[in-house]
């Protein structure tokens, strides 16, 4: 019984330590990450998607506007829409269509956040903390819920990863390969607690 006690005591300690707890304040200059924010004037990506056992595939267009907002419009090869999102110049977000199996509150805010993380959008430098740990600095955003972090080497030359996370672990964790005039040529996106996927490829034009 004393060891079944203390086997779930250390289960209960185990599962409550953050995943953060290793990290060391430090300074990092907000500019070494701003030159990793995508400049996304007109992209198109081959896009794969795999979500508790249901795949889709199609483009992604991603485009920015006359009205300064960037428009996300997710679409397979004969043009039916799957998604058609707006991140506006104001910060809000609007939907314009979605079909009717994703058109759920928890997988749009999922989506929204998800895209929001990867067009590196609210990054207030008001709310970032920077820290380190086995050559790797974090570059880390206090949301409404839970952080934002983007992970670069102590270099500032290679984006290692992002991750949106709660204060003690990360929930989604993306990367974003080889620039090619601003904009990245790989993005993949992953959860951690459910299945769910994302990986594009840009379609060079």
């Amino acid at each position: 019984m004393r060891c079944l006690i203390l086997s779930s005591l250390l289960t209960l300690v185990c599962g409550c330590s953050s995943a953060y707890r290793h990290l060391r304040p430090t300074k990092a200059d907000m500019s070494a990450l701003q030159k990793f924010k995508p400049n996304f004037t007109v992209a198109l990506y081959s896009t794969q998607v795999d979500v508790i056992g249901n795949h889709l595939s199609g483009i992604l267009l991603i485009k920015k506007m006359p009205d300064s907002s960037t428009r996300l419009v997710f679409s397979n090869e004969v043009g039916f829409k799957f998604f058609d999102f707006a991140y506006l110049a104001d910060g809000t977000f609007k939907v314009y269509s979605i079909i009717e199996q994703m058109n759920k509150k928890p997988v749009i805010k999922t989506l929204r956040k998800d895209f929001e993380l990867l067009l590196m959008n609210n990054l207030d430098s008001s709310k970032l903390v920077t820290r380190s740990a086995e050559g790797l600095i974090y570059y880390s955003f206090k949301q409404s819920s839970g952080y934002y972090h983007y992970i670069t080497n102590t270099g500032g030359d290679t984006l290692i990863r992002m991750e949106r996370a709660s204060a003690r672990k990360p929930v989604m964790q993306a990367i974003m390969r080889h620039y090619q005039n601003g904009m990245p040529d790989t993005i993949g996106v992953s959860h951690t607690k459910f299945t769910f996927t994302i990986g594009l490829k840009r379609i060079i034009q």
